[in-house]
């Protein structure tokens, strides 16, 4: 991901301008170029505060569609934030939709899975389970141990999948 101040301002002055076709645009213009760091912040934080689903749409096809693997990073970043659920959901959905290699990141993944609501749990799994292959032994174990000592693993709706989790996890 490159650094530039020049296109994370270009980008600000669009996103606060209260011009949908301008923002709807410049993001379609987004997904030509290379990501440059910020970029996803700023689009997650629109994304939260904004109920223009047409932006939306157009902000969730934008992260879906990251192909750089250095974006990663700056997509859990997000995630680890305060947002809204659904905007926590589009992040983590976007982990699985763009195909890219979240396999480090199965911990914080895991606390967002015990943390969030069903079908969030779900892409969760299914992020987590894409990457099994990438994951060493010791990583699994902590992911386990996070489950395990999480008290929402004691008492949830979610118990069927925690179970799932754990056995993906251990085989």
């Amino acid at each position: 991901m490159i650094k530039s101040e020049k296109k994370l301002k270009k980008l600000v002055e669009t996103l606060n301008k209260d011009n949908n076709i301008s923002i709807t645009d410049t993001i379609e213009l987004l997904r030509k170029e290379k990501p440059f760091e910020g970029a996803i912040g700023l689009l997650t934080a629109f994304y939260n505060k904004t109920d223009d689903m047409s932006i939306r749409k157009t902000i969730a096809g934008f992260i879906n569609d990251l192909k750089d693997q250095t974006a990663c990073e700056e997509v859990i970043k997000e995630i680890r934030k305060e947002w809204k659920p659904d905007t926590i959901s589009m992040l983590v959905s976007s982990c699985w939709q763009s195909g890219l290699n979240y396999s480090v990141y199965s911990p914080d993944l895991a606390r967002v899975f015990l943390t969030s609501d069903y079908v969030t749990a779900i892409e969760c799994l299914t992020v987590i389970e894409d990457s099994i292959h990438e994951l060493s032994k010791s990583l699994k174990d902590e992911i386990i141990n996070i489950i395990q000592e999480s008290p929402v693993s004691q008492d949830n709706e979610k118990k069927p999948l925690i179970f799932e989790l754990i056995s993906i996890l251990e085989r």
